[in-house]
């Protein structure tokens, strides 16, 4: 396994499902539809935008809590069964959607239980197997992995459009649910798994036989865990709302509902091209050195998207920038886990550093949606995310240069 072509010949196959898992999991689904659902809901129920988006909130505070949680089943009891259970729960839970009561306690509630049996669909499991198969890749592997979220930004919000057009904002749920029951759970049955012992990459290898790593109570201590986690949470505040809340800044722009599905699928292909490009970086470079530059780039898209010009290029570059960027914090978290911290306890680790992004994310479209309903611009929430993004990246210079050695702690 040292030479980049025998990891992918001995990982693709879980690196294929990690990434359909990625793309159909409760990581992307949900916030590529609620842009689409805040004008229904408001207009059929009266809930105002922030209403409509405390739901995510409660979805994604509920995953944030128990992102180390799953973490750490995956690494007692492997990536595959986790995987596989939440998939079924999350589309049950996410589908359930079409036959709730107009009552906005029973769509929170329903949101609850996405978060509670859902986030073991999302790269706090499927990371841990892509980092147990690729070292010499592990950057290039990470990202083709969350490209799925890319797939994601493609294809959710058109499935998003028709259904809604055709029966109502009911009929989003069950359409998307569609996705991780035909794609997703097929292929980490038949496709997902963790390394055998003779399969394992020699760098992964302590002394005494164990995979290399630290513990997890040691990683707290280190300085290196928070200003990952702190640059983490930056950055999802900033990022979470602009993704979700897209539809509507570009429709206060003079943007068609329709055009907006175009405009995600740009914000999509923002995120391919980051992700592949910052993945090879972060194969070849210091991965801060890397990050930083990259985050300021959002700053920019935040800046082209104040105002209310209707001007299509400024918008669709603004779109691609944040994309961009957002591709890169989301393989930073997992290839810079990996990196400092090591593979013993990756799963809890991971979990407890995505759990700033998964609560950020889910705080975000809730602040967006309230300085949007008390100001009636999205300007004020874009320009304190420019402000974040560079602070974000800024955090990460600090972090020193990768450990030499890291033993066995599990």
């Amino acid at each position: 396994m040292a030479q980049g072509r025998s990891e992918f010949a001995g990982g693709w196959k879980t690196l294929l499902a990690g990434f359909l898992g990625t793309m159909c999991g409760a990581s992307p689904l949900p916030f590529n539809v609620l842009g689409f659902l805040l004008a229904p809901l408001e207009a059929e129920l009266g809930w105002s935008r922030t209403q409509v988006s405390l739901g995510i909130t409660i979805f994604g505070v509920t995953a944030a809590l128990l992102s180390p949680v799953y973490g750490g089943l995956a690494d007692r009891h492997g990536v595959r069964k986790v995987g596989i259970l939440s998939l079924i729960g999350f589309i049950v839970s996410f589908a359930a959607f079409a036959v709730i009561p107009p009552s906005l306690a029973a769509f929170y509630l329903l949101w609850f239980v996405v978060g509670l049996v859902g986030i073991g669909s999302t790269p706090v499991v499927w990371s841990r197997a892509i980092a147990l198969w690729f070292v010499k890749n592990r950057g290039l592997a990470l990202a083709i992995m969350l490209l799925g979220t890319s797939a994601a930004a493609f294809i959710v919000p058109r499935i998003a459009v028709w259904a809604l057009a055709n029966g109502g904002w009911r009929a989003v749920f069950p359409a998307v649910a569609l996705l991780p029951l035909l794609i997703a759970l097929p292929a980490v049955i038949a496709l997902f798994r963790e390394p055998r012992a003779d399969e394992l990459p020699g760098e992964l290898k302590a002394s005494d036989g164990t995979t290399t790593g630290m513990a997890f109570g040691e990683a707290l201590k280190t300085r290196q865990f928070w200003l990952l986690w702190c640059s983490i949470l930056l950055i999802a505040l900033a990022y979470g709302g602009a993704h979700s809340h897209m539809p509507a800044i570009v429709k206060d722009h003079g943007i068609s509902l329709g055009a907006a599905a175009g405009i995600m699928g740009i914000v999509g292909t923002g995120l391919l091209v980051g992700r592949i490009t910052v993945g090879l970086l972060l194969d070849r470079f210091w991965g801060p050195a890397v990050a930083f530059p990259v985050l300021c780039l959002p700053a920019i898209a935040c800046i082209l998207l104040l105002g209310t010009s209707s001007a299509a290029m400024q918008i669709s570059l603004a779109a691609f920038l944040l994309g961009f960027a957002a591709g890169a914090e989301a393989d930073l978290i997992a290839f810079m886990a990996a990196r400092y911290f090591g593979m013993a306890q990756f799963g809890r680790i991971y979990g407890s550093l995505y759990m700033p992004f998964a609560l950020m994310s889910a705080i975000s479209p809730v602040a967006y949606g309230m300085i949007r309903d008390r100001t009636g611009s999205y300007d004020p929430a874009l320009t304190a995310a420019a402000i974040a993004f560079v602070a974000g990246g800024a955090l990460l210079l600090l972090m020193g240069r990768y450990p030499d050695k890291l033993e066995g702690q599990a």
